[in-house]
C-alpha cells in the first residue's frame, strides 16, 4: 500500500506520528507555538518536514484558504513549555493564526537513535506482555507519566460470566529494571516479573 498523495508533491508518510498540536501565533513573522506531546521533544527538532492535519473540532470559521498539509521548518527551539518555529510557508501572523489547532506529525524515521534500554512510547504501544513464566498479561495500550518513572498500562480482553461477553483486564506494571526483565522490538514482546494475580 502506498502512501496517500496530499497535493502536486507531498506524499504523507506511511509512519507518520503525531508528536504536537498548534496552539498559537508567535510575533509578527509567522511564528508559530507547538505544543509537543512528550516532555523530550527532540522529534520536533530532528525534522525539517512537519505534516499537519486539520484540528479534530473547528476552533472558529473555516479558513477562507485551505490548510497547508507540509510545513517546511526553517527555525525551531524550545521556548518554556512550547515550541517556537519559523516555516517558509508561513509568512505573516496572519497565516501563523490561521493554524491554530492543527495536529503535527513527523516521520518515524526521522526519530533520533533511542540510547541502549531507552525507548520512544510509540514503539511500545501494541506489545504483547508476558511474565517470567511466559503467561500473556495482554499488549501495551498505552503509557502513563507519574513524574518518577512511566508506567506500562496494559489490557487484556477476557470472557466474563454466562453472557459470554468480553471484559478488558487492566494491568499497570512499571516501567523499571525492577519488573522488567526484556522489551524486544523485533519480537514485538516485554516481558516482565509480574504475576497473573496483579
Amino acid at each position: 500500500m502506498s502512501a496517500p498523495v496530499l497535493d502536486d508533491e507531498v506524499v504523507w508518510p506511511e509512519d507518520a506520528i503525531e508528536v504536537g498540536r498548534i496552539v498559537d501565533a508567535w510575533g509578527i513573522k509567522g511564528g508559530i507555538k507547538v505544543l509537543p506531546f512528550s516532555s523530550d521533544p527532540q522529534a520536533l527538532f530532528s525534522s525539517r518536514r512537519w505534516f499537519l492535519r486539520p484540528p479534530e473540532k473547528p476552533l472558529g470559521p473555516k479558513a477562507a484558504t485551505p490548510l497547508p498539509t507540509l510545513l517546511r521548518i526553517t527555525n525551531a527551539r524550545e521556548q518554556g513549555d512550547v515550541i517556537v518555529a519559523t516555516a517558509q510557508d508561513v509568512a505573516d501572523r496572519n497565516a501563523a493564526e490561521a493554524l491554530r489547532g492543527c495536529r503535527v506529525f513527523v516521520s518515524r524515521a526521522s526519530f533520533p537513535t533511542a540510547d541502549a534500554d531507552e525507548y520512544y512510547w510509540i514503539d511500545l504501544i501494541g506489545l504483547a506482555v508476558v511474565n517470567r513464566e511466559g503467561q500473556a498479561l495482554g499488549s501495551v495500550a498505552d503509557l502513563l507519566d507519574t513524574g518518577a518513572h512511566s508506567v506500562l498500562r496494559v489490557i487484556q480482553p477476557e470472557e466474563s460470566g454466562a453472557d459470554g461477553k468480553t471484559v478488558e483486564h487492566e494491568r499497570l506494571i512499571p516501567f523499571v529494571a525492577a519488573y522488567i526483565d526484556e522489551v524486544s522490538l523485533p519480537k514485538r514482546r516485554i516481558t516482565v516479573d509480574w504475576g497473573l494475580d496483579f
